[in-house]
């Protein structure tokens, strides 16, 4: 049923999948190994054509200064943290509670209203493109954050919603049931007793989503523009210019980019994989 240990197969097959491994891993690097190595490169190697040349001097020193001193780098990665957080943080309480009341209570429409939430993730994201635009519009929350960070919150929360109702069915109901007993409000149960035992979730969901929402694109480009709004992910292609293309400025904004979900996962990676991983031995 399951996979055979490699430690447990033909000494044949042990030797082909040594071999494969690292070609395999320096296949997965390859293009971030490339984007590193345009980010230390000088723009005149790109004009000729020397794109995979190694560089003739190390100019990483001038590509990252003008990242962050020549251009509107830093604001687009404040903007970028002024959405991800609160919409991190929006999803957390709501989906701690929804998953709450699908997860302990029972009542006839449960499985309904949970089908609701787990129904907007299969939704094709390209399909609300032009609805989502006019909402905004009409609603006067286009090309600004508190827009992005609504809709994000709106659209995350089906997927936390499933995966914070899951893990509360997992836990032990007797708990609930003892402090019913005892007398204790609902709320208190679900702040004293629930909301501690959840520590790993919220830390695994937190981290997942903090990674979808900076590294979102496509919602960044469709509902925001300019760099008083718009995050790091769309700010990249500021760099770009009618006939030219700065990819040693877009590998540098690229790298700058992409090191807080790097160190997210890397100070939750405890937590993260307690998270994912509780409950899996049951």
């Amino acid at each position: 049923m399951f996979p055979t240990p490699v430690e447990n197969t033909s000494p044949a097959w042990r030797l082909t999948y040594q071999s494969l491994l690292p070609l395999a891993l320096l296949m997965w690097l390859a293009p971030l190994l490339a984007v590193a190595l345009f980010s230390v490169k000088p723009e005149a190697e790109f004009v000729s054509g020397g794109y995979w040349d190694l560089p003739s001097y190390f100019a990483g020193f001038e590509n990252y200064g003008r990242v962050f001193f020549e251009s509107d780098m830093p604001r687009y990665m404040l903007n970028s943290v002024l959405i991800t957080v609160p919409t991190v943080v929006g999803c957390v309480i709501l989906s701690t509670m929804t998953g709450f009341a699908l997860g302990i209570y029972r009542f006839r429409a449960n499985i309904w209203i949970f089908f609701m939430f787990v129904a907007g993730n299969f939704v094709p994201f390209q399909i609300l493109m032009v609805p989502v635009r006019d909402i905004t519009l009409d609603m006067g929350l286009y090309n600004t954050k508190t827009g992005l960070v609504l809709f994000h919150i709106a659209f995350q929360t089906g997927f936390c919603t499933l995966f914070m109702r899951n893990f509360i069915r997992a836990l032990p109901f007797e708990l609930i049931e003892a402090a019913r007993v005892e007398g204790i409000a609902e709320w208190r149960i679900f702040w004293y007793i629930v909301l501690p035992l959840m520590k790993p979730a919220i830390a695994a969901m937190s981290v997942l989503i903090f990674t979808f929402i900076w590294n979102d694109y496509f919602w960044a480009v469709v509902l925001t523009q300019g760099a008083e709004s718009q995050p790091v992910t769309a700010g990249i292609t500021s760099f770009n210019a009618q006939y030219r293309a700065a990819y040693h400025l877009m590998s540098a904004g690229s790298i700058v980019a992409a090191l807080p979900p790097v160190a997210m996962f890397f100070m939750m990676q405890r937590h993260f994989i307690a998270g994912l991983t509780l409950g899996a031995v049951k």
